[in-house]
């Protein structure tokens, strides 16, 4: 199969290798640390940062199976079901997204796109939804909607992990330490994995009681690449209340990070990271001298 996706009759440009930016803030030169961006976000405005880089090894698996429809899981405000959904038009799949909950008219603005790319919805009771990665629940569904390449919640697997730490390999300059925002441990697990000796991740978990996505980016390692490392740590002390959820002095970073450097900072993920970073370097957890890379996606 033709990895670069030439054969898309519709056209699309990702923006590959995305970019790398060096950020200059008074904050972190006191600190003598040096901080530069990857510009994940900037990929594709459909399908931006590691939601492309998640979906391009399982997008390829499934055409080599042969198989045409998408069927992936997602919550109402479901980002990876916007992206699966775009990512299905423009490369000729079908897509199912499992939403969980009740369905709920008007449509909010994330589901409403996913229905204008073509996706075809359908709703499950939220125990059900805890349990779709039984064969019940599974068998039910493809019975239902016919044979289909099944991506897992948020697009995490194996397959994704690989394509997580493509990322690595594009950033040109010397750097130490490489932190992502961590909801599934799987973008962790792929750039960890794809480090040089002495350089080492950090992932700042998204969600309250984050502690158990350790667990996860270890089962992530193995399973893209046989064997797991120990060059990452997991920070689970900025979630500002568990996923979604923001407080005042999270609105407040994030408003001061656009005025001093044009970034408009995404609330669920990315500025919990960068609030996070900021607080370590302060507190001399990431020694002086070091050059930090953040991924913003």
């Amino acid at each position: 199969m033709d990895m670069e996706w030439h054969f898309d009759p519709d056209g699309i440009s990702l923006r590959l290798p995305s970019p790398v930016v060096e950020v200059y803030d008074d904050r972190l030169s006191s600190y003598g640390v040096r901080l530069l961006l990857k510009r994940d976000d900037l990929i594709h405005p459909d399908v931006p940062g590691n939601k492309w880089r998640k979906l391009k090894y399982n997008l390829a698996e499934a055409w080599d199976r042969g198989c045409g429809r998408l069927l992936t899981f997602g919550g109402a405000y479901s980002n990876h079901l916007r992206a699966a959904a775009a990512a299905g038009r423009y490369f000729g799949f079908d897509t199912v997204g499992v939403v969980r909950g009740e369905e709920r008219l008007p449509l909010n603005d994330s589901l409403a796109y996913a229905v204008s790319r073509g996706m075809q919805l359908t709703y499950v009771d939220r125990t059900t939804y805890r349990r779709k990665t039984d064969p019940e629940v599974l068998d039910d569904l493809v019975g239902r909607f016919g044979p289909c390449y099944v991506l897992p919640e948020g697009g995490s697997n194996g397959l994704a992990a690989r394509g997580c730490g493509e990322g690595v390999s594009e950033i040109a300059e010397d750097f130490d330490v490489i932190c992502s925002a961590c909801g599934t441990g799987c973008t962790l697990a792929g750039i960890s994995a794809s480090l040089r000796s002495g350089q080492r991740a950090i992932g700042f978990s998204v969600l309250k009681g984050g502690d158990f996505l350790g667990d996860e980016v270890r089962r992530f390692q193995r399973e893209a690449f046989g064997t797991e490392t120990r060059n990452w740590s997991l920070d689970t002390d900025f979630h500002f209340g568990g996923y979604a959820k923001r407080m005042p002095e999270l609105d407040s970073f994030i408003a001061d990070f656009g005025d001093r450097h044009g970034v408009v900072l995404d609330w669920v993920y990315e500025a919990k990271m960068m609030y996070g970073l900021f607080t370590r370097i302060a507190a001399g957890d990431i020694p002086a001298g070091s050059t930090v890379v953040a991924v913003l996606c």
